[in-house]
C-alpha cells in the first residue's frame, strides 16, 4: 500500500507529474491546478490510498515536483 499526499494550493501547474504518473493526475481545466485522483481533502491536504504498483511513477512525479508538494510513502 502507498499514500500519496499533495497539497494542492501551492500547485504551479507544471503538470509534469500527470506526465509522469497519468493514472493518477489531471490538471483542472477550472483553476490549472493538478488534481489528485481519488484523493480526499483535509484540511488543504489531499490524500489517496493507492497499490504498490503505481509508487514508482510517483516517486518520479514527486521527485520532479518543482514546488516540492507531492509527498510518497509506502506502508
Amino acid at each position: 500500500m502507498v499514500i500519496l499526499s499533495h497539497n494542492r494550493e501551492k500547485c504551479i501547474g507544471c503538470n509534469y507529474c500527470v506526465e509522469l504518473a497519468f493514472d493518477r493526475w489531471r490538471m483542472s481545466k477550472k483553476d490549472g491546478k493538478v488534481t489528485l485522483i481519488e484523493g480526499v481533502e483535509k484540511k488543504g491536504m489531499y490524500t489517496a490510498r493507492v497499490s504498490d504498483e503505481e509508487y514508482e511513477a510517483n516517486v518520479k512525479a514527486a521527485q520532479a515536483c518543482p514546488m516540492n508538494i507531492i509527498q510518497v510513502k509506502k506502508i
